[in-house]
């Protein structure tokens, strides 16, 4: 299957270990910005094709984001539970030396975590062949929660454009993991009202609004939100239809669908997750009046830290450019779009900066 269009990809490398039989995929998408950031996955059904996908998508979000990172994704190719998955990462860092960092950037992603980006720079030898290391080895690890105060930003600047004052808006969170803690932590703090969260047990529903330190604390001892004294315990899918100022999908893809699209609600729905609605579901809600913030918008926190990260930042210096580049992406995408297709608008906005990036980069190797 071929991939290759005006902005790429670039480069596709198969690599595979015949010692460790690791076998793995990066492609490298578009580095006109700068050299491809993406994170590494591993999963037992990795296809080419979905590592593209997501390449070009890192495309457009680092764009859009407003840093010097072209588009890049990897994989590799096996269960996150194996038993052999140190000697695994370690060989797929072996065999992907020749092109990290100055070419590709890997990150933690499905099933990879700060102890396997330590790994990955340890065997290619400099602490900028990955970000998200552990905070010993200079890393900004995604567990100080730079997507959820991303998230929590765009939700700020959503509210303020529809009018609506952040002090009393209700929000509805769909799960409690990295990025929903923090997003309920930031909006509670700034007095929104979380009166849904939901996790993989179900959905706490309290309509006076939920306490960010009870619902820590009950996640912690219970293992589920749905033991929150006093609240109601809904269905998890239920949330996606509660009555709300604002809803945040923040776990899993499409859990907007032609199923239930009807009975949301919300007035805002910021996306945390990735593709929580496919484009044409987002359009429907578009033309009802809701105000979409798409998903490379809000939850661009991660990359921005990535960034702050790779060129030795501090934890403090990423919270400041996170909040600096999400809000004015965020205000940026809403004045091009009219209010009206963020998604386009923003895709417009990051192909307009990649293109300009292209067309410098050829005009600099004609001189």
């Amino acid at each position: 299957m071929t991939f290759e269009d005006a902005i790429g990809p670039e480069l596709i490398v198969n690599v595979y270990d015949p010692i460790t039989k690791m076998s793995g995929v990066v492609v490298v998408d578009n580095t006109a910005l700068g050299p491809g950031k993406g994170g590494v996955r591993m999963v037992p059904d990795l296809t080419t094709e979905e590592v593209f996908g997501l390449a070009r998508a890192m495309t457009w979000k680092n764009a859009l984001a407003g840093i010097p990172f072209g588009g890049a994704k990897s994989g590799i190719n096996a269960h996150g539970t194996n038993h052999h998955k140190a000697e695994l990462v370690k060989a797929f860092a072996s065999k992907i030396a020749h092109l990290v960092p100055d070419i590709y950037i890997p990150g933690p992603d499905m099933n990879m975590g700060e102890l396997d980006m330590a790994s990955i720079a340890n065997v290619i030898g400099t602490p900028k062949a990955a970000t998200g290391k552990p905070a010993d080895m200079g890393g900004l690890p995604h567990e100080l929660g730079s997507t959820g105060y991303g998230v929590f930003l765009s939700t700020q600047v959503a509210l303020e454009y529809a009018k609506m004052p952040i002090e009393g808006a209700t929000v509805a969170i769909e799960g409690f993991g990295n990025v929903g803690t923090f997003a309920a932590k930031f909006l509670t703090e700034r007095g929104a009202r979380v009166i849904a969260v939901s996790d993989s047990k179900g959905t706490a529903y309290l309509e006076s609004g939920l306490d960010y330190e009870t619902l820590m604390n009950v996640k912690k001892e219970k293992g589920t939100v749905t033991a929150y004294p006093g609240a109601s315990v809904l269905e998890a899918a239920q949330l996606f239809s509660l009555k709300c100022d604002v809803l945040i999908p923040g776990a899993r893809p499409n859990v907007i669908h032609v199923g239930n699209v009807r009975q949301v609600k919300a007035r805002i729905i910021v996306e945390a997750a990735n593709i929580p609605m496919k484009p044409e579901i987002e359009h429907d809600l578009s033309k009802k009046g809701v105000l979409i913030i798409p998903d490379f918008v809000a939850n661009a926190g991660g990359v921005i830290s990535s960034y702050v990260e790779f060129i030795g930042g501090t934890e403090k210096e990423m919270f400041s450019m996170v909040k600096e580049k999400i809000t004015a992406n965020t205000r940026l995408v809403l004045e091009r779009s009219g209010g009206g297709n963020l998604r386009e608008a923003a895709l417009e906005i990051a192909e307009e900066r990649v293109i300009s990036a292209m067309e410098k980069r050829a005009n600099r190797k004609l001189k």
